[in-house]
């Protein structure tokens, strides 16, 4: 199971709504944490197509929710199946987890699956955009802006952590996101040689997952006496070294083309340190249009190195504290709790209205709300 599906439910929960989580798993199961009722059982690809289990729906019988509540986008056939055998009264919404827009053969059931649904939302309303231009949304869907999850980092001891993992810079800058062509880290390690002229003291420390990119960004670091000795390629971290990492960094920076949210990101902005990262939807969205840290265009060393050199100077002391505080503000378990309690409301006080649309959803993993 995602971990974001735990701090989803969480979200939910902490803004007063009584959230079970409903999870395709090979075995049948309960369990309650933290006040959310978890329930794992056989459904979904175990399933025969277009058939809802009938142990799941003997469960949405005895959960009797009042929404339920989708992650993903991308099962037109279990929306359909699904909007036949709820009630109306059950309004479902779904949840964008950095879903593409299907190929035009696939578009006519993603169609139908939409049409039926209250609401959808998404990190930032602009990601709902091609799908809109590719007809997929009706009049009589819905959008939200809300990020697609939160982060239970926070803000700890910078000097501590440098200590502590034995990383220094002045600025430090944090990467966290893996060495692949959407996350550009030659256009960064091209953007950050270019400062470091001015910004002498600049080391860049590198957590990475996957890297097919990996050989190309080794022989850009040995080849340039301006990274040689400041980029620091430290591989895979544990979750805590990175929050770690976070603590210790003045800057986090990151090249991403796309992204869905921005798990990073969020950590980062959780840690209260100051985002250096690319004006794409998603992280418009979760800096607040860039309210906080410097939005840089993606593919452009020139405009990475001009928003390092503008931001560094305002690393003031109590920088740390704005930017956690704008965590707080949009982006902590309750204010994104919030946002989705208001969508679960909205759409309930829809489906009471006079029949329209029939409400209908996905499940991968389905979140019930009663």
């Amino acid at each position: 199971m995602w971990p974001s599906v735990v701090d989803i439910a969480e979200c939910a929960s902490s803004a007063g709504v009584r959230v079970s989580v409903i999870q395709a798993s090979r075995h049948s199961r309960r369990v309650l944490r933290n006040g959310v009722s978890y329930y794992f059982l056989p459904f979904g690809r175990a399933t025969p197509a277009n058939a809802i289990s009938d142990d799941f729906m003997s469960l949405l019988r005895e959960l009797t929710p009042d929404v339920l509540h989708v992650q993903g986008l991308g099962f037109p056939h279990d929306v359909l199946s699904l909007a036949a055998t709820v009630p109306p009264e059950a309004p479902i919404v779904l949840q964008d987890h950095a879903d593409c827009v299907p190929p035009l053969w696939r578009r006519y059931l993603w169609r139908r699956a939409f049409a039926a649904t209250a609401a959808i939302s998404f990190c930032s309303a602009a990601q709902a955009q091609p799908f809109a231009e590719a007809g997929l949304l009706s009049a009589g869907t819905r959008v939200y802006e809300i990020p697609e999850s939160t982060s239970r980092f926070t803000p700890g001891d910078e000097e501590a952590a440098r200590r502590e993992l034995n990383v220094e810079g002045g600025p430090l800058l944090a990467w966290v996101g893996h060495l692949d062509a959407n996350k550009d880290p030659l256009t960064v390690l091209e953007g950050v040689s270019r400062a470091v002229p001015i910004l002498a003291g600049l080391h860049l420390w590198c957590c990475f997952g996957s890297a097919p990119l990996h050989e190309p960004v080794r022989k850009r670091i040995a080849a340039d006496p301006n990274l040689r000795y400041r980029v620091h390629l430290l591989g895979r971290l544990p979750h805590q070294q990175v929050e770690r990492l976070m603590q210790a960094a003045d800057l986090f920076v990151l090249g991403s083309h796309r992204e869905g949210s921005g798990y990073s990101l969020m950590e980062a902005l959780a840690c209260g340190v100051t985002p250096v990262v690319t004006d794409i939807p998603s992280f418009r969205a979760l800096t607040g249009q860039g309210a906080v840290g410097e939005l840089w265009r993606a593919g452009d060393a020139d405009s990475l190195c001009r928003a390092l050199l503008s931001v560094v100077p305002r690393l003031q002391p109590g920088v740390r504290s704005e930017v956690r505080a704008h965590f707080d503000r949009e982006l902590s378990f309750e204010a994104v709790g919030a946002k989705f309690a208001v969508m679960y409301q909205d759409a309930v006080e829809r489906s009471r209205r006079p029949p329209g649309l029939r409400k209908s959803a996905a499940y991968g993993t389905a979140m019930a709300a009663p």
